[in-house]
């Protein structure tokens, strides 16, 4: 190891990287983080306007990038989507299963219809989105795949249930994964953040974001950014021996 094999460690240049729910809070730091390390990064998100806004904003910092509308719950969008992807820049070489729903009813009173939305978006479309990749990430040199989990995944998440059951899943998916793809070189890791200052976060009421940032070791939310480098780690080649892994970057939330 020396100076330059070191930095080259976490260089993405010309890797071509799909960041779903990539306009706004840890996609949109995810998304950043790609291009600045210099991969060619495709952003997904539902709103058109929002994938042209990130798209421009990408470019504006120098990257090669492409924002394409896509609903998770679209098995057809998915296909679109790599499709896209790959028309575009020749390849796909990572996937990051980031978008997520957070739709939150009691046990005892889910309905059909929002298990079906939850499910779709948390767990079915990550795992569909990897399948329809996966002709172009057994092509690449440099293949990995990182799903985005949440601490709900291990805790006593009784609020928040059908996220932490998609999210759980998810983690099976991602060990199974792991497993039937290792002998064609894809590596696939998980990364579980805490509590963020996204969006979803800013959702909830104060005391609600109060408790849950009490609840870590840390007593703080993470900014989006603090999970760019656990997530390049899981994608670059400075990862290249982990796979069927989480990574908790979550303050001290979850003990593990």
């Amino acid at each position: 190891m020396d100076r330059d094999r070191l930095r080259s460690l976490f260089d993405m240049t010309g890797r071509v990287v799909i960041v779903t729910g990539g306009t706004r809070g840890i996609g949109r730091s995810l998304a950043e983080g790609y291009v600045a390390a210099g991969a060619r990064v495709v952003v997904a998100s539902r709103k058109p306007e929002a994938c042209k806004e990130m798209e421009q904003h990408l470019q504006a910092m120098g990257g090669e990038a492409l924002g394409v509308p896509t609903h998770m719950g679209d098995l057809d969008a998915l296909r679109a989507l790599v499709t896209r992807a790959a028309d575009a820049f020749g390849a796909v070489d990572v996937v990051v299963n980031n978008a997520a729903n957070a739709l939150a009813l009691p046990l005892g009173q889910y309905t059909a219809e929002a298990w079906q939305k939850s499910i779709d978006v948390n767990l079915r479309g990550p795992v569909f989105l990897v399948q329809e990749a996966l002709p172009h990430l057994k092509r690449s040199r440099h293949a990995a795949v990182l799903n985005v989990l949440s601490g709900a995944a291990f805790l006593f998440s009784a609020t928040v249930s059908l996220y932490a059951i998609g999210k759980a899943g998810l983690l099976a998916a991602t060990r199974a994964m792991a497993a039937e793809f290792a002998p064609h070189g894809i590596r696939v890791n998980a990364l579980a953040p805490g509590a963020t200052d996204t969006d979803m976060m800013r959702k909830n009421p104060p005391e609600a974001q109060a408790r849950m940032a009490a609840s870590a070791l840390m007593p703080r939310l993470a900014h989006p950014d603090e999970l760019v480098g656990p997530a390049l780690l899981l994608t670059s080649d400075a990862g290249s021996f982990v796979t069927g892994q989480v990574v908790l970057a979550d303050g001290g939330l979850v003990p593990h």
